[in-house]
């Protein structure tokens, strides 16, 4: 399946310059959202994943979908001031400053074997503070999965020598 098709171009969104890869298409489409979802499970079926961690917003609807596909948890990565209870966090580097995800103290942990999944690996900041939160939990990551890599940026040399996952490349 082209999963490709699915993926609307929204030119100089957020701001100008930049070629927004709109993933809404690719999960309003039963049989687009199914490929993705089935594929990225296929791939870590056998790595005896305990949980996957998504960011907000569309890490959470991959993220879970695959988890429930693994038989998974889900453990979602927030930004300041969204979870609940006592929280653990990691800052991460963006062209035009630093950001901040965080997720509940105790929701990884020793024994835990961690999915990292996301719609985009980019840069790879967001990608790598992930990976800061479950290590720095004592949980292990299993790698990561993305929808979509744009290749152009070499966001996965910031994610050292894990698995990595990507279905659709864009050169």
């Amino acid at each position: 399946m082209n999963l490709e098709s699915y993926i609307r171009d929204i030119p100089d969104f957020p701001k100008p310059g930049i070629i927004f890869k709109d993933i809404t298409p690719l999960l309003a489409a039963p049989e687009g959202l199914r490929a993705c979802i089935d594929t990225i499970a296929e791939a870590y079926r056998d790595s005896g994943i305990t949980k996957v961690l998504g960011a907000e917003a569309r890490g959470f609807i991959l993220g879970g979908a695959i988890a429930y596909a693994l038989g998974a948890g889900f453990v979602p990565a927030r930004k300041p001031g969204k979870l609940p209870a006592e929280t653990t966090s990691a800052q991460y580097s963006l062209e035009y400053g630093v950001d901040t995800l965080e997720m509940h103290t105790g929701a990884v942990g020793p024994g835990d074997t961690v999915l990292i999944i996301d719609d985009v690996l980019a840069t790879g900041g967001t990608a790598a503070a992930k990976a800061e939160l479950v290590t720095g939990s004592g949980a292990v990551v299993a790698g990561y999965a993305f929808l979509i890599e744009l290749d152009f940026l070499n966001g996965r040399d910031k994610l050292g020598d894990q698995r990595i996952v990507s279905l659709i490349h864009v050169a």
